[in-house]
């Protein structure tokens, strides 16, 4: 009987051993920052016939990554001041900004930044491609969102909706607002994002 109690904690000492050595061998998580001047986020809004495009800056981010290069997780801050217009000339796209820019919209004066962290990346059986869970804060207000990304070149991409009403944002949206008739805008907004990750 002594020998066998021997036997059985022998081996469930090398049991422990070897799944700390399996733990081990993954290592730890690696934060990379992205770069802020390659990376890009551009925007489109629709209204009832046409749409607007523009840009906005991240001022800083980071992706969370895996010792095999999978993405595990990140967060990242958009600076709301630096929006711009690319669809006017200069005069009516500092109008439009400048209303972007506003109570009636963004109110980057008292929310000068929005914020995305990611909560949960789930692979999609492709090699750099995810399903991303996130938390979007904007003008204070925070929901969960979902997108893909999809890796080109190393660049992490992603088409992301987002339903402004949701952040208190209601300007002439037709949800809250009757006989808006041509002046309509869409609640749906898109953006355009490419995070290239400094190596």
């Amino acid at each position: 009987k002594i020998q066998i109690m021997k036997n059985v904690i022998a081996s469930m000492a090398f049991l422990i051993l070897s799944i700390s050595i399996g733990f081990a061998s993954q290592g730890e998580p690696t934060n990379t920052p992205v770069d802020l001047k390659s990376s890009t986020v551009n925007w489109t809004g629709y209204k009832i016939g046409g749409s607007h495009t523009g840009n906005v800056n991240l001022s800083s981010g980071e992706l969370i990554m895996a010792e095999d290069g999978t993405l595990t997780g990140g967060n990242f801050t958009i600076d709301m001041t630096s929006l711009t217009c690319t669809d006017l000339d200069e005069d009516s796209g500092a109008k439009l900004i400048g209303h972007l820019s506003s109570e009636d919209f963004f109110s980057t004066a008292n929310h000068s930044t929005a914020d995305l962290t990611i909560t949960k990346v789930v692979s999609r059986g492709v090699a750099g491609e995810y399903k991303i869970l996130a938390d979007l804060t904007i003008k204070g207000i925070t929901n969960p969102i979902k997108f893909n990304v999809e890796t080109v070149d190393g660049a992490m991409n992603a088409d992301i909706t987002i339903d402004r009403s949701e952040y208190d944002v209601r300007y002439g949206s037709g949800s809250f607002f009757q006989k808006l008739g041509d002046n309509t805008i869409y609640d749906e907004f898109e953006i355009n994002v490419s995070l290239v990750p400094i190596r």
